[in-house]
């Protein structure tokens, strides 16, 4: 046989110059035809890989922003919608001629009325409201959304209201929402204060040695807990007229009068539930017979320390996320504030930010997630051969990475060992950090700094460390190894422990009152010191693998904390090992292997629904999408070769539901459920007509070269919010494309 490797060298020079010559691909495609059957097999799917690479790789950068950065809609469910109306009604801004509850300035009907659209959009078939596409019906969604779209005109006899109505009842009633939503019935006189948790303004005050102290709850929990204690404290009620009240959805009278969530009422006699529940009873006594006597100056403190993390300057909004910027206008109303008051004019213009009008209807984001989107879609370029060197939009991308690095010492540096706090406070300028959103600088992330870091270190392999693009990712280390954890993982948002018995606290049933380790960032961070030069001997990255072995399930998958969910926890942990340089043929990899071929669905793609969190039979089920057939994709060739049967399969999925150009104009916008098979367990409502179940999406337009994805793949709070981030199925399927003509090139020869 010729010699082919002098062929394959030019061939191959489209992954250093993506934009090259495809002549000696081409020539070397004819020759082995007549020679060598299995090379040019590969050949011709590496070329058709190439297209696909090349095709998704313009449709990302169609997407990129001129100053260099890239945010797609974060996509939420229906109580975005339904708690923004009811902190409007909460606040008497509801527009309504009927003076008795209503007593500031009003707003647009108009806008209200296109948020109640998409409200009534999202219902389901049988009368409820879910976390996501697909899901089961919800019963705080189902509340809320009822309550909204009633007290904004419409009529309880009405169809969809009726629906809502009996399945409400069918779930149990009212009394059954969560204790988060609870806190807007009682703010509305639709429930007792009593049927709140208490959580005592107080809190602020306690010593940092305390067993409960705000340091050791998670960050987003922080900017909730205090404006909801304020709440609590001052017990804010707007009376309704009586024909707006929901006494229709509650089951059983008394549970409107104390605190009886389900966790409450279910709890075991002797555990920490049970606990907690006596210790709500004694300081709800307490507080009525007014033996509070530090109230004021706890609820002075609380203010002092909610308005500090509002600087405009430091970031957009109080913990920049919906829940928090809708209770601290309620909390500073509850106090005095008047509507044209700096703070609540900022924490209103902030929050409204989040809308997205469109001519028939707003839906609301919980957030931004500008730096994150920024960064993968970054570090995906980068795996197809851009860098900054040869190509300006990425020098563009990092520039504006660098302008958003967090300067200031938040909270996160409490929790520092004494050594690494002082070290920061002293020289602020030897760490780097990101936050998620444009402006969040008091809470910059591990998972976001990570990615950030490798990203741009990888945008810039020629460069010098001092180059400024590098010198950022370097100094991203110093803080990332500052945060680990003493178990050796790394959380969010700091440098923490995991303390389960506070998940027994009556507020916890939001499920993330804590913020402890998790693989999913262990495992990205691994990869992103390596990149940065650490030593895989560190004993750092020693003390992370340990981590990861020891938090796989028996299955060989790992849980995904920031995507659904093993599939994402496994691609992230593997990636960790696989950078660390640890044996891919070891047991427990097998392990992990074996369960990916197992879930691989029979079209080659992989999916997984978030029914994956509440019951283990749904692990690693669910329909293809673009993100989750990636993340599979990738795991695999960590794991093998880059042309096992699995692996083909899966880029062939990605190849063949990338978009062309008939497909791309906004169009196809519905998922029909029928097309994911018999899988026990998928909840889909059958369409009036009974035809087969759609679950819908609002409509997006994508270019050609992109795919489209109708599911939720992100995770907000595992069993509570789940999130489809717009730019998932675009930038992972790029990254896992590249790297598949990468791993060709490795392992055919160069």
């Amino acid at each position: 046989m010729f010699d082919v490797f002098p062929l394959l060298s030019g061939a191959l020079s489209r992954r250093r110059h993506p934009h090259g010559d495809r002549s000696a691909l081409t020539t070397l495609q004819t020759q082995t035809h007549r020679t060598s059957p299995g090379l040019a097999t590969q050949l011709d799917l590496r070329a058709r890989v190439q297209d696909s690479l090349d095709r998704a790789v313009d449709a990302l950068f169609s997407k990129q922003h001129d100053d260099g950065h890239w945010c797609a809609e974060l996509e939420g469910d229906s109580i975005l919608s339904s708690e923004y109306l009811l902190m409007k009604a909460i606040l008497g801004q509801r527009t309504q001629s009927d003076a008795e509850w209503t007593n500031a300035p009003c707003d647009s009907s108009a806008r209200y009325e296109k948020i109640c659209a998409y409200l009534r959009a999202l219902q389901r078939a049988d009368g409820t409201w879910g976390q996501y596409p697909g899901s089961g019906p919800d019963i705080s969604a189902t509340v809320k959304a009822y309550f909204a779209l009633k007290i904004f005109g419409d009529d309880p006899d009405a169809p969809h209201m009726r629906a809502a109505r009996e399945a409400s009842l069918r779930l149990g009633g009212a009394e059954r929402i969560n204790t988060f939503s609870m806190f807007y019935l009682a703010c509305l006189g639709q429930v007792s204060w009593r049927a709140c948790p208490a959580i005592p303004p107080e809190v602020v005050l306690l010593p940092r040695w305390s067993p409960f102290h705000l340091d050791k709850v998670a960050a987003w929990t922080r900017t909730m807990i205090l404006p909801l204690a304020i709440c609590t404290a001052l017990k804010p009620v707007r009376t309704l007229p009586k024909d707006l009240h929901i006494d229709e959805l509650f089951v059983d009278e008394r549970a409107r009068h104390e605190l009886t969530s389900a966790d409450a009422r279910d709890s075991d006699p002797v555990s920490w539930k049970s606990f907690f529940l006596f210790i709500d009873r004694a300081v709800k006594a307490i507080d009525k017979l007014g033996l509070m006597p530090l109230r004021e100056i706890a609820l002075e403190r609380s203010r002092d320390w909610l308005v500090d993390r509002m600087r405009s300057e430091t970031t957009d909004g109080l913990g920049a996320i919906f829940p928090p910027m809708v209770y601290i206008q309620v909390a500073l109303q509850a106090m005095g504030s008047s509507r044209d008051d700096d703070i609540r004019v900022t924490a209103e213009r902030e929050l409204d930010r989040f809308l997205i009008e469109k001519e028939d209807h707003i839906r609301i984001q919980p957030c931004f997630s500008p730096v994150w989107d920024t960064g993968i879609a970054l570090y995906a370029l980068t795996e197809a051969g851009r860098t900054a060197e040869r190509d300006e939009r990425i020098t563009r991308a990092c520039e504006w990475l660098i302008e958003k690095e967090v300067n200031l010492v938040g909270d996160w540096v409490r929790n520092l060992r004494a050594r690494d706090r002082e070290r920061f406070q002293r020289d602020p300028g030897a760490w780097a950090a990101w936050a998620f959103e444009h402006k969040n600088d008091w809470y910059p992330d591990v998972d976001d700094t990570a990615m950030v870091a490798k990203a741009m270190h990888r945008a810039t392999p020629t460069a010098p460390d001092s180059h400024p693009i590098k010198d950022a990712a370097l100094r991203a280390q110093v803080w990332i190894r500052a945060m680990q954890n003493d178990d050796g993982g790394w959380a969010a948002f700091d440098r923490t422990q995991h303390r389960e018995w506070m998940e027994a606290v009556p507020f916890a049933d939001h499920n993330a009152m804590q913020d402890p380790s998790c693989p999913d960032i262990t495992g990205r961070t691994i990869e992103s010191l390596i990149t940065c030069g650490v030593s895989r001997d560190d004993p750092m990255i020693r003390k992370a693998i340990d981590y990861l072995q020891r938090t796989q399930f028996d299955d060989g998958s790992w849980p995904g904390r920031w995507g659904v969910n093993r599939v994402y926890g496994a691609w992230q942990a593997v990636g960790g090992l696989f950078f660390a340089g640890e044996n891919m043929q070891q047991g427990l990899l097998r392990k992990t292997l074996r369960w990916l071929r197992s879930i691989q669905n029979t079209d080659g793609g992989f999916g997984e629904t978030a029914d994956s969190y509440e019951d283990d039979a749904h692990v690693g089920i669910g329909p293809s999408t673009a993100s989750q057939t990636a993340w599979g994709a990738m795991t695999l060739m960590f794991l093998t070769k880059h042309d096992d049967p699995a692996v083909v399969r899966a880029i062939e999925w990605l190849m063949r539901d990338q978009l062309d150009e008939e497909m791309a104009p906004e169009g196809v916008h519905e998922v029909d459920a029928a097309l994911i098979g018999p899988m026990e367990g998928w909840r889909a409502a059958p369409s009036a007509d009974g035809a087969p179940p759609i679950i819908a999406s609002h409509p997006v337009a994508e270019p050609a070269g992109s795919w489209r994805e109708a599911w939720f793949t992100g995770t907000g709070f595992p069993k509570v919010f789940y999130l489809r981030y717009h730019l998932y199925r675009h930038y992972f399927p790029v990254m896992a494309l590249a790297r598949w003509v990468n791993r060709w090139a490795d392992e055919v020869g160069t």
